[in-house]
């Protein structure tokens, strides 16, 4: 009995500790939603001023991003950023959440609106956004960016 008790405590402590190990703790996940934040609005200052070498280093290698005319890769992105097709006038993020899949996989969600336009039209504004940071290595990259219209 006493070899019993003493395997399901141990399984227990292994069972707690990996669960420790999987996901930030609560202030580490603090830290992590503030440097998600900071990298997810440093991509919107560079959307509006069109510099596609910040997006070269923001992108994961295997990034897709999802937006109304389908998806497009890494390299789609980075030439459209840094090309003349767009114009954003002005935007707005707010309500950040983010949600840990794994110890190297987050989701950040939140909302965003602007005032942009592309090839003439307009971009779908207010929207709901997921986008789905990876870490490599020690640095967190964007590997998908996905956006949808908002009810209004």
């Amino acid at each position: 009995m006493r070899k019993l008790i003493a395997a399901t405590v141990l399984g227990l402590t292994l069972s707690a500790s990996l669960l420790a190990q999987s996901a930030p703790a609560d202030k580490d996940q603090g830290s992590l939603k503030e440097a998600l934040v900071k990298l997810e609005k440093q991509s919107w200052v560079a959307w509006q001023g069109h510099d596609g070498k910040f997006f070269q280093e923001f992108l994961s290698d295997d990034h897709v991003e999802l937006t109304n005319g389908g998806p497009a890769s890494k390299a789609a992105v980075v030439s459209m950023v840094g090309g003349t097709a767009c114009t954003v006038k002005s935007y707005f993020v707010d309500h950040f959440e983010l949600t840990m899949l794994s110890s190297d996989t987050a989701l950040l969600t939140y909302h965003a609106a602007q005032d942009t336009t592309c090839g003439g039209k307009p971009v779908p504004s207010p929207v709901w956004v997921s986008s789905l940071f990876v870490k490599h290595g020690d640095r967190w990259l964007n590997a998908l960016y996905q956006h949808s219209p908002a009810v209004k």
